[in-house]
C-alpha cells in the first residue's frame, strides 16, 4: 500500500527543519548560554543560596600540616659551617573557618565579616605529638639583635645578658611551643623596659581561635566576576608595607571562594594576609576530582620572581631596592620587625643559591608547588593544597658574639600544607550539575542527530514511493498479450 506524498513530504520538511534548528543552536551557543546565566543568578552571596551556606561554613574537611626542619649540626653552624636539617612532619591539624559576624551591606552588593580560624590536633594523622621536640633558630634572639645592631650600648648590654643567662642563636622547643607560643626569657627582660612589649612568641601565636581582621566582600549580585572578591581589608582597599602602589593592591578573593563560570586563559587573584601581599594563579592543565571535571590553576614562578625576572615585584623589595634572590618574600615589614623570608616549601622556584645552602633541601614540584583544582562552571574549588614556608634571615652580628661565624643564610624553620578535599556529599551535588550540563548543552546535538534520522526515513520512503511505479509499468506488456 502506497504511502500517501503529503505524509513523506511532511518527514522531509521535518528533517530540514530540526537541522537548521539544532546548527543554528549550535553556533549560537543557546543553551551553554542560558545555563551560564541560571549559574550567574544562582552563585550569589546571598541569604537562601548554596553558595552563600557554603561560604559561611564550608563543608568539606580543611587540614593544616606542618614541617619543621631539625637542626643537626649547630655547634659546626657557629663556626661557619652550612646549616644541615631533617624534615620532621606532619604534625596535623583539622582547620575549622567559618564566617562569623556576617553583616549585609549597600543593598546585599557587599557583606562584611570576619572569618577565625581553629586549629585542633589530629594525633592519627601526624607523625608525632605535639610534645616533639625542635632544634631551630631562636627568632626572638635573631629579631632582637637586628633591632639593635645598629645601637652599641643597647647592643652590648644585650649580649652580655644573653651570655649570662646561656641564651645563644639556637633553641630548643616541643612543637606545640614553637607554634601556639611559649614565654621567652630575653623578651621577658626587655619587657621590664618596655611594658607593652609581649614576652610570649609563637610562629601562630594569638592566631588560633581568632580571624586575621575584617573584611568586606563583593557578593556577586551585581558582576559574577566580583563574586566573594576582597573589597577591603580591615577597612582597607590597598596595603601600605610596600613600596609601590601595584603590589599594595587587594586583588581578588581570599583563596577559599572562586567565582562561576572560569575560563583556561583567566589569571585568578588571592589575597593573602599571611603572605601580607596579592598574588595569582594561572591554568596549568586539566582534572578530575571525584568525577568532577576541574582546571587546575598554579601561582607561577613570576609570583616570586626577582625584580630582574619581574619589574612588577620591584615594590616587594624593601627596604626600597633591597631585593633578595627569585623564589624569596621578606615580610618583616609586616611581622613587627621579625627578620621572616616566606617562600615555597625546600625552596621550591627559589634560585639555587638558597637549595644549595643549606643541607636537607629537597624541592619537589609534586610536593612542594600550590595548586588548586576549580569546577570552571561554578566556581567550587575541588581540591587545594597552599603550601608556603617560613624562613629566618641569619647573620653574623658583630656586636653579638652569639651569632659566632655564622655564614648570612636564609634558614628553613617550618612549611605549611593547607589542604581541602571536596566532601563525598558536595561531590554527589556537583556530579548531579555536571550531568545536567551535559545533557542541556547535548540538546542541540540530540535535534541535528534526529533531524538526520528524519531525513534518512524521507530518503527511503522517497524510494520506496518511486518502486511500484516502474513496477507497475513493467507488467503492462505482459496484460496484453
Amino acid at each position: 500500500m502506497l504511502l500517501k506524498p503529503c505524509f513523506i513530504y511532511i518527514i522531509g520538511a521535518s528533517s530540514l527543519l530540526m537541522l537548521i534548528v539544532g546548527i543554528s543552536l549550535v553556533l549560537s551557543n543557546a543553551f551553554p548560554n542560558f545555563l551560564q546565566t541560571k549559574v550567574k543568578t544562582e552563585v550569589v552571596l546571598r541569604n537562601g543560596t548554596e553558595a552563600f551556606k557554603v561560604w559561611v561554613d564550608p563543608p568539606a574537611p580543611i587540614y593544616m600540616q606542618f614541617y619543621f626542619f631539625n637542626l643537626t649540626n649547630p655547634a659546626e653552624v657557629m663556626i661557619g659551617e652550612r646549616p644541615a636539617v631533617m624534615e620532621i612532619g606532619p604534625y596535623t591539624y583539622r582547620e575549622y573557618r567559618p564566617m562569623e559576624e556576617v553583616v549585609f551591606q549597600e543593598n546585599g552588593t557587599r557583606v562584611a565579616s570576619v572569618n577565625p580560624k581553629t586549629y585542633i590536633f589530629v594525633r592519627n594523622m601526624s607523625r608525632g605529638p605535639e610534645s616533639d621536640l625542635i632544634r631551630t633558630v631562636n627568632i626572638p634572639a635573631m629579631t632582637v639583635m637586628e633591632r639593635f645592631k645598629d645601637n652599641a650600648v643597647v647592643a652590648n648590654l644585650i649580649s652580655a645578658y644573653m651570655r649570662s643567662s646561656g641564651i645563644g642563636l639556637f633553641t630548643t622547643h616541643t612543637v606545640g611551643e614553637l607554634l601556639w607560643g611559649y614565654e621567652d626569657g630575653l623578651l621577658k627582660a626587655l619587657k621590664t623596659f618596655d611594658p607593652n612589649l609581649d614576652d610570649f612568641f609563637g610562629l601562630f601565636y594569638k592566631s588560633n581561635a581568632s580571624s586575621d581582621g575584617e573584611y568586606m566582600f563583593f557578593t556577586g549580585q551585581q558582576n559574577y566576576k566580583d563574586f566573594a572578591r576582597v573589597d577591603t581589608w580591615n577597612g582597607k582597599s590597598s596595603l601600605d608595607w610596600w613600596t609601590s602602589e601595584e603590589c599594595n593592591m587587594i586583588n581578588g578573593t581570599n583563596g577559599a571562594s572562586f567565582h562561576p563560570i572560569i575560563s583556561k586563559n583567566e589569571v585568578l587573584y588571592m589575597f593573602s594576609s599571611d603572605l601580607c601581599r596579592s598574588l595569582y594563579a594561572v591554568y596549568t592543565n586539566d582534572v578530575t576530582v571525584k568525577n568532577i571535571p576541574g582546571y587546575r590553576f598554579v601561582p607561577p614562578s613570576d609570583v616570586f620572581a626577582n625584580m630582574t625576572v619581574n619589574p612588577a615585584n620591584a615594590g616587594f623589595c624593601v627596604p626600597s631596592g633591597n631585593c633578595l634572590g627569585s623564589g624569596l618574600l621578606n615580610v618583616s615589614i609586616c611581622k613587627q620587625g621579625a627578620p621572616i623570608i616566606m617562600s615555597s616549601p625546600h625552596f621550591y622556584q627559589a634560585d639555587k643559591k638558597f637549595v644549595q645552602d643549606v643541607f636537607g633541601m629537597r624541592p619537589n614540584k609534586d610536593k612542594h608547588q600550590t595548586a588548586i583544582d576549580i569546577n570552571p562552571l561554578t566556581g567550587i574549588i575541588l581540591q587545594a593544597a597552599k603550601r608556603t614556608q617560613i624562613n629566618v634571615y641569619v647573620e653574623k652580628i658583630s656586636r653579638f658574639s652569639e651569632t659566632g661565624n655564622v655564614r648570612t643564610v636564609v634558614f628553613p624553620v617550618v612549611y605549611l600544607n593547607e589542604s581541602v578535599l571536596i566532601d563525598d556529599a558536595s561531590a554527589k551535588k556537583l556530579q548531579s550539575v555536571n550531568i545536567q550540563k551535559n545533557v542541556v548543552e547535548n540538546i542541540p546535538f540530540f535535534v541535528i542527530a534526529l533531524g538526520i534520522i528524519l531525513g534518512g526515513i524521507f530518503m527511503l520512503l522517497m524510494c520506496r514511493q518511486k518502486v511500484p511505479e516502474s513496477t507497475e509499468a513493467e507488467r503492462q506488456p505482459l496484460i496484453s498479450s
